[in-house]
């Protein structure tokens, strides 16, 4: 059976950041990884350290079977397809299928927390569908459900600092928020250890704050009030629009708040902890490390 490990999105900032533990951390021989992307071009260096690189479409059926020809151990990262609902399932059904049918030895996946059917977030029935088609495989399976990472942060706190006001509809919903690289550590462990049983992970980090909590803290740290106002899900998405970002990115964003707000993002775990043999890094940390982000 094939000892490769087979990661796609290795161009990707998880993907990548997964490629570099599993030689760095985990000492795995270049020999053994095969980093896909679907702009292979873009995994030069990656190439440059022995590591074979393949080009995985999962819109191109035909680039998948020769991207995971030879099968082994495949890792299949979600796409970046979040504002197209259904798109991106019937694109990891397809990467499935050909990680099946290349006879992959172990099929893992990156998922989210609790994408069971009542889910707010609009793209939890793609997640919630992949992990179905994964099973559906009979194949040895590892699931990761990752929750939201530190950096998403930097996408909402510049403005927030800026004006001064945090618009949410989270109300005092709590977020497990962890940093993407300690994901990226906690899967490359999983992928340079023995295949094992089929295991669904939550992966998360030790706290979860509410928006309140982070507008304190960045506050403390930025030396600029925050005022956090609490708006509906409709109002959010109509501000959202209003600043110029496209009505089904406002919809996708005001539906992680009326996640947030229902509690299905708030639990910690320990399995973080369990894969990589320490501790999660702190929120507290990363923000004072980013402050140049969104305080300028």
């Amino acid at each position: 059976m094939s000892d490769r490990i087979i990661v796609t999105g290795a161009a990707g900032h998880l993907g990548q950041r997964i490629v570099r533990h599993l030689v760095e951390t985990f000492a795995v021989a270049p020999s053994r990884i095969v980093a896909a992307s679907r702009s292979p071009e873009k995994l030069a260096a990656l190439a440059a350290k022995g590591i074979e690189t393949r080009r995985a479409d999962f819109d191109d059926p035909a680039s998948l079977n020769d991207a995971f020809a030879g099968g082994g151990r495949i890792l299949i990262v979600s796409t970046d397809a979040v504002g197209e609902p259904g798109k991106r399932l019937a694109q990891h059904k397809a990467a499935i299928a050909a990680a099946a049918a290349a006879g992959a030895s172990q099929i893992l996946y990156t998922s989210m927390p609790e994408p069971e059917p009542g889910s707010p977030i609009l793209f939890a029935p793609d997640h919630f569908g992949s992990e179905e088609a994964v099973k559906a495989t009979g194949i040895p399976h590892v699931i990761f459900r990752n929750s939201w990472y530190f950096e998403n942060l930097l996408g909402s706190l510049p403005q927030a600092v800026s004006s001064g006001r945090w618009y949410t509809s989270a109300g005092d919903g709590r977020t497990a928020y962890v940093a993407r690289d300690d994901i990226a550590e906690a899967i490359a462990a999983v992928l340079a250890a023995p295949v094992g049983e089929s295991a669904t992970y939550t992966l998360t980090g030790d706290e979860a704050p509410t928006n309140g909590e982070i507008a304190a803290l960045v506050s403390k740290i930025a030396g600029k009030e925050i005022t956090v106002v609490q708006v509906s899900d409709a109002e959010l998405a109509a501000g959202l629009e209003k600043a110029g970002l496209p009505a089904p990115v406002a919809a996708l964003l005001a539906s992680f708040d009326a996640n947030t707000r229902s509690g299905r993002i708030a639990a910690t775990t320990d399995d973080l902890r369990t894969l990589t043999g320490r501790a999660p890094a702190r929120l507290e940390d990363f923000l004072r490390a980013s402050k140049a982000a969104y305080a300028g």
